[in-house]
């Protein structure tokens, strides 16, 4: 069948709809690798009762905006799903994406300027996991699109070059048969300079823990960059181990950290710990969120290492930095200086035991995909604090959890769009609320 695709929406797809019927309007039918205004040639994958998905057979009228992919690996993998789409334009559609999620799930229509801090669209990945597979033959890469079957791969745009001479490495590795059965995955972090490397193995449970140590050392060993490498037992998928404890570490040879240099400063950060993976605009990002506040206290709540306690401690006489996971407060401690806090709590725990007691100058919240969710607005509506500053990886979620801030008396100041993640549909964004 012929579909015109209108949009793109939130995911990577573009939005076309099937014929209408006699029961109005047709079904939307959602394809990748597609963009706005293209006339495609198609063929249904998947029916649903409410909506379709297909895919292009043939391109019968093309987008301007429409660029040859640099991967080779490009519509197979499932990293990757704006390559087809000149930088400049990828920037517009996401644009496009936010203001059309904060349309239809908050009922705003921004008023404010969206502001868009470009990327350099390649090499920009200081972290990538990798799946390996030892037999019948080795191979090392990334999950095919929506499936679980392995895409080998042996080079990543996207990946800074250091990731890709340690891709290569493995790859070599492997094929003169070095590489342990046991080993499933692997995850590269580089520093800020692309001349260390962190690395975390994640092996079946049935690998012992004395053939864990010699792995964690081979790693070094093949890995000349690798300060660190640890181990981990990958618990089986679904399993309530995996779910409430997530891997378990059980060997580490060299380091278990790396420090990562910012134009705020340095930070520890550990094997298993989050920081943010673009290398080239994590100080852009701090200083988005920093930048232009002061006062007495700054609550940083969803703090990781710290990257925003850090670059808000100047500013104010005490910063409380609120963090959940025992690895990332770890870091936290060892990062903070006398004017931060460091404190690890949930963050709707925290704030329903202390948020009241608090007078915060301004709140800076970094959650989860999920959002901030109904209590944590609720808790944040009565903490009342003249500013917050909303960093977002979800348009979704932030709509959602922004329609409840808005109504409770805050209003946008300020609007940012991000672009920590080129070539793929992810929108990082910062709105600055004032009440």
């Amino acid at each position: 069948m012929e579909l015109t695709i209108e949009k793109l929406v939130y995911g990577g797809d573009g939005l076309a709809r099937l014929p209408a019927d006699e029961h109005g309007r047709g079904k939307a039918v959602f394809v990748p690798f597609v963009l706005p205004g293209e006339k495609i040639e198609a063929e249904l994958s998947e029916q649903r009762p409410g909506f379709a998905r297909a895919r292009a057979e043939k391109m019968l009228q093309a987008s301007a905006h429409r660029t040859q992919p640099q991967c080779p690996y490009f519509g197979q993998c499932g990293g990757c799903h704006y390559q087809h789409a000149s930088y400049e334009y990828q920037l517009e559609l996401k644009a496009a994406i936010l203001r059309e999620n904060l349309r239809r799930i908050a009922k705003l229509e921004l008023a404010n300027e969206l502001i868009v801090h470009a990327s350099p669209p390649w090499e920009y990945r200081n972290r990538t996991r990798l799946r390996v597979q030892t037999a019948p033959q080795f191979a090392l890469g990334y999950y095919k699109l929506n499936s679980h079957e392995l895409l080998p791969v042996e080079r990543c745009p996207i990946s800074s070059p250091l990731l890709n001479r340690a891709i290569a490495a493995v790859w070599e590795w492997g094929r003169a048969g070095g590489v342990s059965p046991g080993m499933q995955e692997i995850e590269f972090f580089a520093d800020a300079e692309g001349e260390q490397l962190l690395l975390e193995a994640y092996v079946s449970p049935e690998v012992s823990i004395a053939d864990a140590e010699v792995l964690a050392h081979e790693l070094l060993k093949n890995l000349p960059q690798a300060v660190g490498a640890t181990v981990f037992h990958r618990a089986a998928r679904n399993t309530a181990e995996q779910s409430a404890e997530g891997p378990r570490r059980v060997a580490a040879a060299g380091s278990s950290a790396l420090k990562y240099k910012t134009l705020q400063g340095i930070y520890q950060v550990s094997t298993g710990g989050f920081f943010q993976v673009n290398r080239y605009v994590i100080g852009k990002l701090t200083d988005i969120v920093s930048d232009g506040f002061s006062g007495q206290i700054a609550l940083d709540l969803y703090a990781g290492v710290g990257l925003f306690a850090l670059a808000l401690a100047p500013s104010f006489a005490q910063v409380i930095a609120v963090e959940a996971s025992q690895t990332s407060h770890a870091d936290l401690l060892h990062n903070s200086g006398a004017q931060v806090k460091a404190v690890r709590a949930r963050t709707e725990h925290y704030l329903q035991k202390l948020g009241r007691k608090l007078r915060a100058d301004l709140v800076v919240v970094d959650p989860p995909r999920a959002g901030l969710g109904e209590r944590v607005v609720q808790s944040l509506v009565e903490l009342a604090a003249p500013r917050l500053a909303y960093v977002s990886c979800d348009p979704a979620t932030l709509a959602r959890d922004l329609a409840g801030l808005l109504r409770a008396g805050y209003r946008i100041e300020q609007a940012h769009l991000v672009d920590l993640f080129p070539q793929t549909y992810h929108i990082e964004s910062v709105f600055h609320l004032a009440r």
